[in-house]
């Protein structure tokens, strides 16, 4: 069994499971409390090039052919990247998927050269909560809260560390190169 990384577009078919998947899950926790046209609004509030190379990514955790996670970020500011759509297959979970997917997405906003994560959460997705806390995340509400009077949670994570060296024009340029070739 193993699990490979695929950098591709929120189009691409092998992107479908994650999309349907989220669009199930966003419904059931919040039905139209976001927006009246629940969640398939939000995930189409962005088009796919705010997930695309040089200022955002896509990524689809791939198992023996099937898509079992993923990720994107897009761009916040010139340091920081915002991070969405993570997700996990929910008959696979609680096998640290979601925190892999995690992880694979720091390293390569950090080599598209953000130092900076943000994201946000629902107030209805605890497993998220403890996701982000539990891997340095820095809560930017008070944890202490009933979090629904926040409704949307959230995070940030200086990634700075991760940031490869950058000696000269050309070492930048192969960086950008290097977060839109698929892995």
């Amino acid at each position: 069994m193993s699990d490979t990384f695929l950098y591709t577009t929120p189009l691409d078919p092998r992107a479908k499971p994650l999309i349907d998947e989220l669009i199930h899950e966003y419904d059931s926790r919040y039905g139209t409390y976001f927006n009246a046209e629940g969640a398939a609004a939000e995930l189409n509030r962005y088009p796919p090039e705010a997930f695309a190379p040089p200022l955002g990514n896509f990524l689809l955790l791939i198992r023996t052919g099937q898509t079992i996670g993923g990720g994107a970020f897009k761009h916040y500011d010139d340091r920081t990247a915002e991070f969405k759509r993570i997700w996990t297959r929910s008959d696979l979970r609680r096998q640290g998927l979601a925190r892999k997917v995690l992880v694979e997405l720091e390293t390569q906003a950090a080599r598209q050269g953000y130092t900076r994560i943000y994201l946000t959460t629902g107030f209805r997705q605890p497993e998220a909560v403890g996701l982000y806390l539990n891997y340095g995340y820095t809560a930017l509400f008070d944890t202490a809260a009933d979090p629904e009077i926040y409704k949307s949670l959230p995070f940030e994570k200086d990634i700075t560390h991760l940031v490869p060296p950058v000696f000269g024009t050309e070492a930048a340029e192969s960086r950008l190169h290097v977060a839109g070739a698929h892995l």
